[in-house]
């Protein structure tokens, strides 16, 4: 892209009258394509042609040309169908005009014609136009003129398809990993969708933009392609502020695309027709409604702001100084690329907490275990089995099975994140039996409306369970119970545990401790922040709720 600037500098304008202005006529005479034709009297405006044939005549002014620039070529931009005569004579047609009863076959919005050599001398030259518009008679466009060496005229397009279409590809590329990235990842994150939404956008923005040089476009079609350049820029203009959003946190994102929306509606609806001033207000109100948002991110401290600051900036400098065909895809690939940088931290930061969560795990397994081995633990229960044994052998036995049952299931869901309810109850009956033979209590269970198909975090139902045993002095009768309900709604689920006994007589109040502690663990390893734990005394005991809300 650059080369194609260098190559402008290197070569100046051959017209030295920059903005030669046409003048009309509507009729049909082949006198009027003379050089030396009198038009004092023709029109400025084209006016209303209809179905009518209209000629247009140019005066430019050629500078001296060097023999290296010959052959020259010429470049016209206009509507319509036509011939195009230099100093008198046909050069070239562009389509076909009515003629003999046939319709109008419609011409190209932009054509090449070579000049001939003897044609080329300093000085004044007539360019006219026999044409007509029978497919757009209403649209009033002005002539555009380019002259060039004629081999400059056919390669830059291809010297500038080629840098498109390799930057397309690069986006082409981009938002099919992004998608990739975004169908394999189990929490599916918005950030990477839109990522990769707006690569594939920017690849169709580029595509429909030079759509030109690859297909030919008759000009009655020619405001297709301009719509759809001005959706496809309008939709990048919502999705880029909204990523900025996600990625600085912002508090007021709803708002602001609220008012972006309005405001990008309103460009659309009183600029209609006006596509290129259009898609510059589109670009603008995305650039101010990013700078908002990454200028509240460098206040909150965010990572990243002040590289995407200066992104928008140089993109804002890109567009006030460069040719805006040129301008709009590197101030895109400027803000395409800071968004990357964006993600490459938020990527970092996602590993660090993949990290942290291996770690917590591991550090939750470690403390499963260590629940059923600890020390005073056995040798309590050994000491109580070793009296069972002697006084009742039988019973003894049964207590042995108990506490192998239990270990055998504690060693078995240890290393699992998530569990069967099923097994978390087993776990708790089984508990329940051990800690009946060592205090020789009457432990009653109970559980109500349990959903068996649900998961739970290992040894959480257990962990208060043992709470409850623990802190808990039996009712008359030598009985303490316990029950287990399951409750379930549109926007979550989750269990109430409810300890029935006198609560033992303590100094401080009891808040928890690492019992507690180990169940947030184990909701905040399964459920991230979805997820609500409450545990306090009441009359009859002790209750605990663990609400799971639905994302």
């Amino acid at each position: 892209m650059f080369l194609l600037i260098w190559l402008s500098i290197l070569n100046p304008p051959a017209i030295r009258n920059e903005e030669p202005v046409p003048v009309y006529k509507t009729g049909d005479n082949s006198a009027w394509a003379a050089k030396n034709y009198d038009d004092k009297d023709w029109s400025k405006d084209r006016g209303n042609t209809a179905h009518n044939i209209f000629w247009s005549r140019t005066h430019l002014d050629l500078r001296q040309v060097e023999n290296e620039a010959l052959p020259l070529g010429l470049q016209i931009e206009s509507f319509g169908a036509f011939e195009v005569y230099w100093d008198g004579v046909l050069i070239g047609n562009n389509g076909r005009i009515p003629q003999n009863g046939k319709p109008e076959v419609p011409g190209t919005e932009s054509s090449y014609y070579r000049i001939p050599d003897n044609l080329i001398t300093p000085g004044f030259h007539t360019v006219a136009l026999r044409s007509s518009q029978s497919l757009l008679p209403h649209v009033q466009r002005s002539i555009g003129f380019k002259i060039d060496p004629y081999k400059i005229l056919l390669t830059q397009p291809l010297v500038t398809m080629s840098y498109m279409n390799l930057m397309a590809g690069a986006f082409l590329i981009a938002a099919v990993y992004y998608f990739f990235l975004y169908l394999n990842s189990k929490r599916r994150p918005w950030d990477i969708l839109i990522f990769g939404t707006i690569c594939l956008l920017f690849f169709a923005l580029l595509i429909m933009e030079y759509l030109k040089f690859h297909v030919v476009i008759p000009y009655s079609d020619f405001f297709i392609r301009l719509e759809i350049i001005g959706w496809l820029t309008f939709t990048n203009a919502v999705l880029v502020p909204l990523y900025f959003i996600i990625q600085f946190n912002f508090k007021w994102g709803r708002w602001l695309m609220t008012a972006l929306l309005v405001t990008l509606l309103l460009l659309y609806v009183y600029n209609y027709g006006h596509y290129d001033l259009t898609a510059r207000f589109y670009s603008l109100a995305m650039l101010i409604a990013s700078l908002i948002i990454v200028l509240n991110g460098i206040f909150q401290k965010e990572k990243g702001g002040f590289i995407v600051l200066m992104g928008l900036l140089i993109s804002a400098l890109m567009n006030k100084f460069m040719f805006y065909d040129y301008s709009l895809f590197i101030s895109f690939t400027i803000i395409v690329l800071c968004m990357l940088y964006l993600h490459s931290i938020r990527t970092n930061v996602i590993e660090a907490e993949h990290r942290n969560a291996i770690l917590l795990s591991s550090k939750l397994q470690l403390e499963l275990l260590k629940k059923n081995i600890q020390p005073h633990f056995l040798r309590n229960t050994l000491t109580s089995m070793m009296d069972w044994v002697e006084e009742s052998p039988k019973e003894g036995s049964r207590f042995i099975q108990a506490l192998a049952s239990e270990f055998d299931i504690m060693n078995e869901i240890s290393e699992q994140t998530l569990i069967p309810i099923t097994k978390e109850l087993a776990l708790c009956r089984q508990h329940l039996s051990v800690m009946g033979f060592r205090k020789e209590i009457n432990y009653v269970w109970e559980q109500v409306g349990i959903d068996e198909t649900q998961l739970i975090p290992p040894a959480i139902i257990h962990t208060l369970l043992e709470n409850g045993i623990t802190h808990s002095e039996p009712l008359p009768g030598n009985t303490v119970k316990f029950v287990l309900r399951y409750f379930v709604s549109k926007e979550s689920y989750g269990y109430l545990f409810e300890t029935i006994a006198q609560n033992r007589q303590i100094v401080t109040e009891r808040v928890g401790g690492n019992g507690f502690k180990y169940i947030r663990a184990r909701l905040t390893e399964s459920y991230g922040t979805n997820w609500t734990f409450d545990s306090g005394k009441t009359e009859s005991g002790w209750i605990s709720t663990i609400k799971i809300i639905r994302p």
